[in-house]
């Protein structure tokens, strides 16, 4: 039995339209022999749409009950597009993610998949149904609905592939592949024909918008065949694949940036064992990611400063939690700071080349750009400066680095 995973964005299934469309891509797919899952998001800005309401209902909405709110959107789109494959003699079903059932742990808003049960979908197979399963979503432990985070669609069909053990999973969306940085602020970013899974890891969980982190994750934990395509156009799309051969190309593969950064200093800590356990603890019990850590002497003998990034959607939230322990942990002052952007330089080659830092660092001096914070991996740099700059710093480190189409 081949099974395709196939995914359809927000942009993919925008409007009625495109949903009509995209059922012809299913139905080739079909038509093939294939038995296959597609897995949808929300329709373009209906999210966003839910959020506000929400958010104009309560500024505290429960996590759980803003799960049912938000889970809404791609059950439309699953039943839409579903209606559409009927019109052209496509047997199809949608399925919300508790009838798969796509079980997850009790964390509203940011759910873990634990299990995905495969039976149901198997036998509607035996009917020769097209399975539309309606992405981001999940069921807890607790019999309620839950949400894997934005972008969780992506999760959600990686994740179904590997499930089934699927031939394939393709994830379509409104660019074409892969690009070597964002062809929107750098017009001679090139399309990448293939790309190893870590370094993709590194794009995403950097900024780049293409696949969500998490997904990509996965798809490499499980050694999932994955590919990015374009739903508007049939062009060759990007390879996501395992290191094997690539592993000693002598190229950066790419410049990721990340709009969506806060800066946070802790100034004055006392400088005694256990005081960033304490803090990064508070934050992690919220599922707040930190990225960037630097931990410097203060001005004040015996305290240090400690600053770090978090995604600047949870900085309220981090500033509550981080205050209720002032008292505890001692720091004098917390100071945050919003015009920010991180920019990343990933590929392989750090493995292997020397005077990748050099590079970055003496472009970016060039350009007359401060670096606010650095942080390593074996693959990638990334730094963070004035957001007034990022643009610059982008296409300035794309031509440095040779990538330039």
């Amino acid at each position: 039995m081949n099974i395709v995973v196939l995914k359809f964005g927000g942009t993919s299934v925008a409007d009625v339209p495109q949903i009509k469309k995209i059922s012809y891509k299913i139905k080739s797919e079909v038509d093939e022999g294939n038995k296959v899952i597609v897995v949808v998001s929300a329709m373009s800005g209906v999210t966003n749409n839910l959020i506000e309401l929400v958010n104009n209902t309560s500024e505290l909405a429960p996590y759980s009950e803003y799960d049912v709110v938000l889970s809404s959107g791609e059950q439309v789109t699953a039943a839409l597009l579903t209606i559409a494959l009927n019109n052209l003699n496509i047997k199809g079903r949608s399925w919300l993610g508790w009838q798969v059932p796509i079980i997850t742990e009790n964390t509203y808003g940011k759910a873990v998949i634990e299990e995905i049960k495969t039976l149901n979908i198997l036998e509607s197979f035996k009917n020769n149904e097209v399975a539309i399963i309606s992405g981001f979503q999940g069921i807890s432990s607790e019999n309620r609905i839950t949400t894997l985070g934005r972008g969780g669609s992506d999760t959600s069909a990686v994740a179904i592939a590997a499930a089934f053990s699927a031939e394939r999973c393709d994830i379509y969306t409104d660019v074409d592949g892969v690009y070597t940085t964002d062809p929107r602020i750098v017009k001679s970013a090139k399309k990448l024909e293939s790309i190893t899974y870590e370094e993709m890891l590194e794009l995403a969980s950097q900024g780049a918008k293409v696949l969500q982190t998490r997904s990509v994750a996965l798809g490499m934990k499980y050694g999932v065949n994955l590919r990015v395509l374009s739903s508007f156009e049939d062009l060759p799309g990007t390879h996501i694949l395992k290191e094997g051969s690539y592993m000693e190309k002598s190229e950066i593969s790419g410049i990721a940036h990340s709009l969506n950064e806060a800066k946070v200093t802790l100034s004055g800590v006392p400088d005694k064992p256990g005081q960033a356990a304490q803090i990064f603890s508070a934050l992690a019990d919220l599922s707040i990611n930190v990225d960037m850590i630097v931990q410097s002497s203060s001005i004040n003998e015996g305290s240090t400063d400690i600053t770090f990034t978090i995604p600047e959607t949870d900085l309220k939230l981090a500033e509550r939690t981080i205050k209720k322990t002032q008292e505890k942990i001692g720091f004098k002052k917390f100071i945050s700071e919003t015009n920010v952007v991180k920019i990343s330089v990933v590929g392989n080659a750090m493995r292997t080349q020397s005077g990748v830092a050099k590079t970055m660092f003496e472009t970016l001096a060039k350009n007359q750009i401060n670096i606010h914070v650095i942080s390593t991996s074996e693959i990638k740099i990334s730094v963070l400066i004035s957001s007034d700059y990022y643009e610059l710093a982008m296409r300035s480190l794309h031509s440095a680095f040779g990538l330039d189409a």
